[in-house]
């Protein structure tokens, strides 16, 4: 039987999470987002959301993946914030220096199923192109049927200035 070990990430989070108990102040937030937006957006750990859009614990619903891809997943969590809790605006955020850009899905399933020794059918969907990619995204969104007819939006985070680049 393995014995499960902590590592010294894992203990500095629970340390970091008794200290954030500690000052605890959000549990009268209402379960709408305050703000009545919703954003998708890449995973990547240079785009801190919160931050780049000036948002505060209740402000909005956060939708993270590699790439900040219209997925069934993150399609059912947009029809979710909006049919059920009134979400009523949504932000795609993708970046500069993607690493989703460095990739084809072919060539790592091919490098993972040797590694492994087990070929198993996930898509990585990885892209060419980072504009032409958002504008896809955004256009998926637009078009679900149970997506509300809402601005949606879809921005470039530049990871050198910190900006954001309107690009639908």
């Amino acid at each position: 039987m393995a014995v499960e070990t902590h590592t010294h990430e894992y203990a500095r989070a629970l340390a970091e999470n008794e200290r954030y108990r500690a000052q605890f102040d959000r549990s009268i937030l209402p379960l709408p987002p305050g703000r009545k937006l919703a954003v998708l957006a890449c995973m990547d750990a240079r785009l801190t959301v919160e931050d780049v859009l000036a948002l505060r614990t209740g402000d909005a619903h956060i939708i993270r993946n590699a790439g900040g891809l219209a997925t069934d997943d993150a399609l059912r969590s947009l029809v979710i914030s909006q049919q059920l809790l009134g979400t009523e605006e949504v932000i795609v955020i993708e970046h500069t220096g993607c690493g989703m850009l460095t990739f084809r899905d072919e060539d790592v399933r091919r490098d993972l199923a040797t590694k492994t020794g087990t070929d198993v059918d996930l898509p990585f969907l990885a892209f060419p192109e980072l504009e032409a990619n958002l504008r896809a995204q955004v256009q998926r969104i637009r078009s679900h049927p149970w997506i509300k007819d809402v601005p949606v939006h879809g921005l470039v985070y530049e990871v050198e200035t910190g900006a954001l680049r309107e690009v639908v």
